[in-house]
């Protein structure tokens, strides 16, 4: 069996806005009722987890201006997920929940007892997703001229993570022992401060609340360059990546669990999620006619000054400065940003003009998924055993329509198959991620 997650690409904002069936719920898009329905629809399939992008800037990188952004929406509206969080862990049971939190300008002590709430609001079915950040804008919203430069900011994340987990490691099992006899909520002699002095934190500590169900909330990380799967493998319970086709994937995940070993950790405690977009339809040849429309609108003025946004944000470069018609400059060294994704659009130029690589570029999905239920869980399938992995985050647009295809089509075929779990048999997200 493997791992299902579901990736809610634009975090907490307006969903689907511009697409067909987006539905009243762009009308009250800061509503909890479109995500407290996702979170029903994905625990009846017995997924893992949710796990919500944000952001901490308004773009305006492209053009020079703010105006791509806005107009399409992109890495921004973005409201805090965490809040959205500690709602759906009241409407659901089993459902785990992954918000995005910066490493970079997330105050240590601040996270570690916000992951350490959510966690005990949630039952044991809290994480987060480790971002370092890639903009400038967001480091001059903490009052910073620029961002730190790629790997400055992954040994920083490091001694975060180091902080966060020993603060969250202040407090013993059994120091909550509420004695009502002798009036004793805590053993004293079990809390403890850590007095930690990094060359980028400090804290004495403790923290000033106990661990929940979990003890440490589940982390995960998407890192793809080599200082971002350094952290990954050292930190993570769950890595998210989207490397190109089957020996990439497979090579990949050897990577991480080589790097693992050093620290001493097994491959099964660190899960390794593709990133895929199925297109479900009735049949296979709607579900290739409905990949077939996509395509073609993706030839829009619209989605290549869209996509053109995208990419500057992933970069920090202005992609309006270029023209459409010639190659992609060559960004070697030049990215501060996202360097890994950059990298796969400059591999995915060879041979291209700049408006044909927006047009044919996929940034969320390591293989093609086209067909009807049964023929794309039976391909995913193929793919698991085909490269060892431990399963699937899905990055699909978050509406009704694209999630009952997922999870009244694709899932029940899994599960026929004996290639997902039937129904959750474990306590914690943890213990889910680590039941197979």
């Amino acid at each position: 069996m493997f791992h299902l997650g579901w990736f809610v690409g634009n975090g907490y904002s307006v969903q689907s806005w511009n697409r067909d069936w987006a539905g009243t719920d762009n009308e009250d898009w800061y509503s909890p009722a479109l995500y407290s329905d996702a979170a029903r629809a994905l625990e009846r399939a017995a997924f893992d987890f949710m796990v919500f992008q944000d952001g901490l800037m308004v773009p305006d990188i492209f053009g020079g201006s703010m105006e791509a952004d806005l107009k399409f929406a992109q890495e921004i509206p973005r409201s805090d997920p965490t809040a959205m969080v500690a709602i759906l862990s009241q409407v659901t049971k089993d459902l785990g929940y992954i918000p995005t939190i910066s490493t970079s300008f997330y105050p240590p002590f601040m996270a570690a007892r916000m992951l350490t709430t959510l966690d005990q609001l949630s039952g044991g079915h809290a994480g987060g997703n480790l971002v370092t950040s890639a903009s400038d804008r967001a480091a001059q919203n903490f009052g910073f001229d620029n961002h730190h430069a790629h790997d400055l900011r992954y040994e920083m994340a490091e001694e975060w993570a180091d902080l966060v987990t020993q603060l969250w490691d202040s407090w013993e099992p059994g120091s909550v022992i509420m004695d009502t006899e002798k009036h004793v909520f805590a053993d004293y002699t079990k809390v403890h401060p850590i007095e930690f002095e990094g060359r980028f934190y400090s804290s004495r500590g403790p923290l000033n609340t106990p661990p929940g169900p979990q003890g440490r909330p589940v982390i995960s990380q998407a890192g793809g360059s080599p200082a971002g799967r350094e952290f990954g493998a050292r930190f993570a319970d769950v890595i998210f990546c989207v490397p190109n086709g089957l020996d990439s994937m497979r090579a990949y995940r050897e990577d991480i669990h080589r790097r693992m070993e050093k620290y001493g950790r097994e491959p099964g405690e660190c899960k390794i999620l593709f990133m895929v977009d199925p297109v479900i339809g009735e049949t296979d040849q709607v579900a290739r006619d409905i990949a077939a429309a996509r395509a073609d609108a993706k030839r829009s003025d619209a989605y290549v000054e869209e996509h053109l946004s995208v990419m500057s944000y992933f970069s920090g470069i202005d992609f309006a400065a270029f023209d459409l018609d010639q190659p992609m400059p060559d960004l070697d060294g030049k990215v501060n940003a996202q360097q890994s994704t950059m990298a796969r659009y400059q591999k995915d130029a060879a041979g291209k003009t700049l408006r044909e690589l927006v047009i044919e570029h996929n940034m969320v999905a390591t293989i093609d998924l086209v067909g009807s239920p049964a023929t794309v869980a039976a391909k995913m399938g193929e793919v698991m055993e085909e490269v060892g992995g431990d399963g699937f985050l899905l990055s699909g647009p978050l509406n009704r329509k694209n999630l009952a295809e997922i999870t009244d089509g694709l899932v029940p075929e899994l599960k026929r198959l004996g290639l997902t779990r039937p129904r959750y048999t474990k306590q914690t997200l943890r213990e889910n991620l680590r039941e197979f």
